[in-house]
């Protein structure tokens, strides 16, 4: 099962942490765009160029402390066709790293819409006589307040391709709670929602213990963290919200397990923009420092892996 080898990496590195690649042009060195610019000119394809530049340094500096990577798709669309191809090559460039991919999509629809979602990022797509993976990622994030025929459809895909998905539960943002804890027959909506995931992970059994099915749960809600981990043994928790949302490794250890399991903890520019500063270090050399930093920060709290 997907999960089972997301947890095998993190054992490996002894790191329960993602990289975001949220790639804005303000976050990219300048040195870095110039030389695209200079390719392509100041061009949607000279800033997917950069984009791209930045990623493959990025995970370079990093893919052997840190386990995953997690784009979030929007901000490769917000540069048309262009950005989504640096998204692809991202995506593979990674994965040839051994770097598990999950991509931050937050899909949510039904049926065939739903399925065609999934075999876009996670499958693969018929051309005629032939199969072509459009993106090939390890896993991918959904909107799962559609019920269950948003869910199964995705599932399925995750079946047949061995991968796996991350429903949203409870999220990082402020104002999550204007829904999701909002109580409905003595339960809030993101415990109703964590219950339904729950229902869906037996679908994806995995050696661990642990489901194909995860839960998104944000480091902004440190009591919510430790009260879904406590009910909810199967499920995988990814954990955005570290660093500039404010999450820290205090508030995200109630997410692990006895054995220091259970999730995976995500940062986005935290890592992307430590060279902002740290102007003695090189970028790379910042996020290095950056990703060490965070996996201290964040394993001190925990039991041992």
């Amino acid at each position: 099962m997907s999960f089972d080898r997301l947890i095998s990496k993190i054992v490996t590195t002894e790191n329960p942490t993602v990289l975001g690649l949220d790639p804005k042009l303000g976050y990219i060195p300048p040195e870095l765009k110039e030389k695209s610019y200079r390719r392509f000119g100041q061009t949607p394809e000279g800033a997917a160029d950069a984009i791209l530049c930045f990623n493959k340094a990025l995970i370079d500096a990093v893919s052997d402390i840190i386990p995953a990577v997690k784009p979030q798709v929007a901000f490769y669309e917000a540069y048309g066709w262009l950005g989504v191809r640096a998204l692809a090559k991202t995506v593979a460039y990674a994965q040839s790293k051994g770097m598990f991919v999950i991509a931050d999509c937050k899909r949510g629809d039904i049926g065939s819409t739903m399925e065609a979602y999934a075999n876009a990022w996670l499958g693969t797509v018929g051309l005629d006589d032939e199969l072509y993976a459009p993106f090939g990622c390890d896993a991918m994030t959904v909107n799962g307040y559609l019920g269950s025929d948003g869910i199964e459809p995705v599932i399925k895909v995750c079946q047949e391709q061995d991968k796996g998905v991350f429903v949203l539960v409870k999220t990082s943002n402020p104002s999550s709670g204007d829904l999701q804890d909002v109580k409905a027959e003595n339960r809030t909506i993101y415990e109703t929602m964590a219950l339904l995931c729950d229902k869906w992970s037996d679908s994806l059994p995995g050696k661990t213990g642990y489901s194909g099915v995860g839960a998104v749960v944000g480091a902004t809600y440190p009591e919510q963290l430790r009260e879904l981990r406590r009910e909810f043994s199967k499920l995988f928790f990814l954990v955005p919200g570290y660093g500039t949302q404010g999450g820290s490794g205090k508030s995200v250890a109630g997410a692990f397990d006895e054995n220091g399991l259970g999730a995976i903890v995500s940062a986005s520019r935290s890592l992307m923009c430590a060279w902002q500063k740290s102007p003695e270090l090189s970028f790379t050399e910042a996020t290095r420092e950056e990703a060490i930093r965070m996996k201290n920060d964040i394993t001190a709290h925990q039991l041992p892996l």
